[in-house]
């Protein structure tokens, strides 16, 4: 059977008003470059919204992952889009293009990249999350729960075909390689290493008996590939449902409450993590709270499930009315953070601020140290 691939591919190429929204041009130029492939018959559907100041493009083909003509198209949608967005003068387009010509895949370029490829059950719905104003590690609080805390996920002890744990692949941004631990074998090994935000981040999560796909990151560290600060990561992450993998109810319900991510204004803070509808996906306050937004989609032979006119059937998950409370939390949060001003722990540690900007105001004070006698 041909395998389905979905990709959600992301950039930043330009928002109106600072880093705030994506401007309604950017979308039809993206939305009309999309069809056209569709209709080439590249990709089977398509889907394109934002987080936040990002670009999303989400696409079912049977091109497998890291496919140089999925990528290319992904690559070349955000050339034009940021052409437009420099003839309107938004703000930061491009900022997310580090490369001047495409290699053959986009990761290592600046956009952040979700894929995965799966034979497809009698059922797949799929859950996409894409975030704004953080970095890939903001995934990992959110993993864990779904895929190793039982007090979140009530199948990891009443399904049995979960009862056997799943297998997380745990990326080091720094050293360019990653590992392999199982939940919940190995799971306090896995908190260790995924605790620490600023360097671990969770990559691919698979069932432990079978080794199914059931979650995939992105990873994309835009500061380690420019070698200074060039703009939140903003990352993206597809996670499959319902049928041995957690249900849809569960990979949703950490959201009930907010948990602090880092980011937020000038890649430089720490944030709540606002979980908002597609309506609300613009950031405001000190350029945030960090936002992520959660649709779920239905694939159906190599495509996004659709209406009869073709409009892919969506649910826009964090609109609704019971998350309120966690979007109260992170008003809250926020409002006590800024209060600190840029004194720690509001803002980020030393060492998460290296590639910022930073080091360029500490370096004019150096001549100015003097040792104590």
């Amino acid at each position: 059977m041909v395998k389905t691939t979905v990709s959600l591919i992301k950039a930043d190429i330009g928002s109106v008003a600072g880093h705030s929204v994506v401007a309604q041009p950017l979308f039809e130029i993206a939305k009309k470059k999309l069809a056209e492939a569709q209709k080439s018959g590249l990709i089977n559907s398509f889907l394109v919204f934002n987080a936040g100041d990002d670009l999303e493009l989400l696409m079912t083909h049977f091109k497998g992952e890291n496919h140089q003509d999925i990528h290319k198209l992904a690559w070349d949608t955000f050339l034009d889009c940021t052409k437009k967005a420099k003839e309107l003068k938004l703000y930061g387009a491009g900022q997310d293009l580090l490369k001047d010509a495409f290699s053959g895949n986009v990761k290592g370029m600046g956009p952040g990249v979700a894929e995965m490829e799966f034979e497809e059950r009698g059922s797949d719905p799929v859950i996409v999350f894409a975030a704004d104003k953080t970095e890939p590690s903001a995934f990992n609080y959110l993993l864990y729960r779904i895929f190793a805390d039982p007090s979140n996920t009530a199948g990891l002890v009443i399904d049995p075909k979960m009862t056997g744990g799943f297998k997380f692949e745990v990326f080091d941004a720094y050293e360019d390689k990653s590992v392999v631990l199982e939940s919940p074998k190995e799971l306090y090994q896995l908190i260790a290493l995924i605790g620490a935000t600023s360097r671990y981040m969770v990559s691919k999560v698979w069932r432990t008996s079978d080794s199914e796909i059931v979650s995939v990151s992105s990873t994309t560290k835009l500061s380690l590939i420019a070698g200074t600060y060039v703009g939140k990561d903003d990352p993206v992450c597809l996670v499959r449902g319902q049928s041995g993998f957690p249900s849809v109810g569960e990979i949703i319900a950490p959201f009930q409450h907010t948990y602090l991510v880092a980011g937020w204004m000038r890649g430089s803070h720490w944030g709540p993590f606002m979980p908002v509808g597609l309506k609300d996906s613009k950031c405001t306050v000190f350029d945030g709270p960090p936002r992520i937004v959660c649709l779920g989609v239905q694939i159906s032979n190599g495509k996004l499930a659709a209406d009869d006119d073709g409009n892919p059937l969506i649910v826009d998950f964090f609109e609704d009315v019971a998350f309120n409370g966690a979007r109260q939390e992170a008003i809250q949060m926020s409002q006590f953070l800024r209060r600190m001003g840029e004194f720690e722990p509001a803002r980020l540690g030393p060492e998460a601020m290296e590639y910022t900007t930073l080091p360029q105001v500490l370096k004019a004070l150096e001549p100015r140290f003097k040792k104590n006698k």
